[in-house]
């Protein structure tokens, strides 16, 4: 990795939008910009859209055309960035960071050298930004990561980019369960650490993929978990995989309750 110059922020954060959402998408830029932690940004989007070039601009952010896909967006925006930055993470355009978040997680990852990724909760909020639910798995969430629901929320989470680097960012293959099957790859390079407090939210609503397509999602996260078994636990996964999924569905029928009813308030 290059290394790190000191008028460069260690931080990228690449966010991937369709420029369909502006208010959400100036949102998630501004709570970057109000970090007390400096970063880069780099907005991954369809080009022609004079709205998010003005964006690009006005928040200092590198604009690159949209390849086609979720993840192959991802990759892009950090590989066009991705030079001298020590942490490296993903916002969509509906996702923004808690004031101090930045500061939280990278305190977290330079205090623990062995720690490839740092995380904390997560709140749920509605279209309008009322909170829904907060997603607080806590410490014990990576000891489940393998075999139980992804409680880590993505969002607020920063990676070491060396780990990214090992990793080859995220594997295209999957179009909902990414960053699980990242953080399950992540695992063998270091410890995933909680650091107690609420740094991201999470937009609910009904155009969020992970909302969208549940089955589909729940699908490709048993081909990851499965993926980073031994092979002899592979072949009784099936034992946990069904109560997993029932518990999936009940919890997002939690939050979908609560969503309509804000809606109707």
């Amino acid at each position: 990795m290059t290394p790190h110059s000191s008028t460069q922020p260690r931080v990228l954060l690449v966010v991937a939008t369709l420029g369909r959402r502006r208010e959400y998408l100036r949102q998630t830029l501004e709570s970057i910009r109000d970090q007390e932690v400096d970063s880069d940004i780099v907005i991954v989007a369809p080009l022609g859209s004079e709205n998010i070039a003005q964006d690009a601009a006005e928040f200092n952010a590198r604009l690159v055309a949209d390849p086609g896909s979720l993840t192959a967006a991802i990759n892009l925006g950090a590989g066009v960035g991705l030079t001298g930055h020590e942490y490296v993470n993903w916002l969509n355009d509906d996702d923004y960071l808690e004031p101090g978040s930045l500061a939280t997680t990278v305190s977290a990852l330079d205090t623990d050298p062995d720690a490839v990724v740092a995380f904390g909760a997560c709140r749920y909020v509605d279209a309008a930004g009322s909170e829904l639910w907060v997603s607080r798995a806590g410490a014990w969430a990576p000891r489940i990561l393998g075999w139980g629901p992804d409680l880590i929320p993505q969002p607020g989470m920063l990676m070491r980019a060396a780990t990214w680097h090992e990793l080859g960012g995220l594997d295209e293959s999957y179009s909902l369960a990414f960053d699980l099957d990242l953080l399950l790859r992540a695992r063998k390079f270091g410890t995933l650490i909680n650091v107690g407090k609420i740094v991201s939210n999470f937009r609910w609503h009904a155009d969020s993929l992970t909302v969208d397509d549940r089955s589909r999602n729940i699908a490709e996260s048993e081909r990851a978990k499965r993926a980073a078994l031994s092979p002899a636990a592979r072949k009784i996964s099936w034992i946990w995989e069904s109560p997993v999924r029932v518990a999936t569905r009940i919890a997002v029928g939690v939050v979908n309750r609560r969503a309509r009813k804000s809606v109707a308030l």
